[in-house]
């Protein structure tokens, strides 16, 4: 008898990315004292970035940390500097901070140190972020 992750997994490996999501996000419980619910609300996440189902992501980041920290962090991965500044111009620390670093790993320190100055001047560990150089990252 086939389980919901055997079922998950054969579907993520044959990418087919409506079937994975919808055999783990049955079974997903963001915060659930059952260790696998959570762990398959992770995996719903991630299984979201690989559908590219990025809207969808964005929609539940409003209110669900793990959504919008795996949002972010697909964005700095993909490079995304333009939409990494407009989610922190909105308030998102996370983009903020992997803005900074995604900055300074191409060598932009000065654009980095402007974007802190620009969105939250104020924030330290932003300015920290942005003060250090490229190899301390």
């Amino acid at each position: 008898m086939e389980t919901w992750f055997d079922a998950a997994r054969a579907a993520e490996t044959g990418h087919d990315w409506d079937a994975a999501i919808s055999a783990v996000s049955a079974v997903a419980e963001c915060y659930s004292a059952d260790h696998n619910r959570h762990d398959a609300h992770l995996w719903h996440m991630d299984l979201l970035v690989k559908a590219r189902r990025l809207d969808e992501l964005a929609t539940r980041g409003e209110t669900d940390v793990h959504a919008r920290r795996r949002l972010d962090r697909f964005l700095y991965e993909d490079g995304r500097d333009r939409d990494l500044r407009q989610r922190a111009q909105h308030g998102d620390k996370t983009a903020l901070y992997l803005l900074v670093k995604l900055l300074c790993q191409r060598g932009e320190q000065a654009a980095a140190q402007q974007v802190v100055a620009e969105i939250d001047g104020t924030d330290e560990y932003a300015l920290g972020l942005a003060r250090q150089r490229l190899t301390d990252i």
